[in-house]
């Protein structure tokens, strides 16, 4: 190895281990609200993991609103095919929704609940049924 290309190593080297001490820096920063609240960060492991766990993403429940049209084995359907739920899990939910006018299919982050919502709307619409599909903040 020649000594340019040590000294090049070196100087990458210093670069990345002051970038990660920034983004410690950064986590630190990230850390005040903690702090206020009677804890302290006494690591970089401390400080790393509340950067990368300092606000989890949100989530919404996807709920289907019962309706006096659409059969019941088209929701046991929905539940069974855009859901992944068994067929017990997917008849409990078709008769919650029955009886107390709504039931929730599941938890999921915003993209994926939306997704969702699009496709039990579409499948009810093109199977003929007026079955409402929402999302809400969890």
């Amino acid at each position: 190895m020649t000594e340019q290309t040590s000294s090049q190593i070196k100087n990458l080297l210093s670069q990345i281990a002051e970038s990660r001490w920034q983004a410690v820096a950064s986590a630190v920063d990230l850390t005040a609200a903690h702090q206020k609240n009677g804890q302290s960060v006494k690591t970089v492991q401390e400080a790393e993991f509340l950067m990368l766990a300092a606000d989890p993403p949100p989530v919404y429940k996807v709920v289907l609103i019962n309706d006096d049209f659409t059969p019941m084995e088209f929701v046991i359907f929905i539940l069974q095919h855009f859901f992944h739920l068994n067929l017990d899990e997917s008849t409990r939910i078709m008769l919650k929704i029955h009886h107390e006018g709504r039931g929730i299919c599941g938890v999921y982050s915003k993209d994926v609940a939306l997704t969702k919502v699009d496709q039990v709307s579409m499948a009810a619409k093109n199977a003929g049924h007026p079955l409402q599909c929402i999302m809400e903040a969890e």
